[in-house]
């Protein structure tokens, strides 16, 4: 008897981190999942134009890859800080992440522009 009710203790899933009925770090970490994807999807079609409008493009694709491995990379941390933040009622903005990001969509799309435009 004793035997079961250890194998239940085990199987049972650790208490949240937080307690937040919105599950607000839930949903960015599916919105940053979201931008993963796009950035993903931006380098599979920068690797289709290599062949029309030269290797200048692999440098679009290699800015796409950095950045969605990055966000991937720093995802964890990012759901701890703000699970941390929820339940401490402290939480900051993540200010350079954000920064970093649209820098990185500000010259992605400034240098497929200028692939289109210019190295056609």
């Amino acid at each position: 008897m004793s035997g079961s009710s250890q194998d239940l203790r085990t199987t049972l899933p650790p208490p949240p981190p937080h307690n937040d009925p919105g599950l607000q770090p839930e949903r960015t970490t599916l919105a940053w999942g979201r931008t993963i994807l796009a950035f993903i999807t931006a380098a599979a079609i920068c690797l289709r134009w290599v062949s029309h409008h030269g290797v200048f493009v692999l440098a679009l694709f290699a800015l796409a890859v950095i950045t969605g491995t990055a966000i991937y990379l720093t995802q964890r941390a990012r759901y701890a800080r703000s699970s941390s933040g929820i339940a401490t009622e402290r939480i900051a903005a993540d200010v350079l992440g954000v920064l970093g990001l649209s820098l990185a969509t500000v010259v992605l799309g400034t240098l497929g522009i200028y692939t289109v435009l210019v190295l056609s």
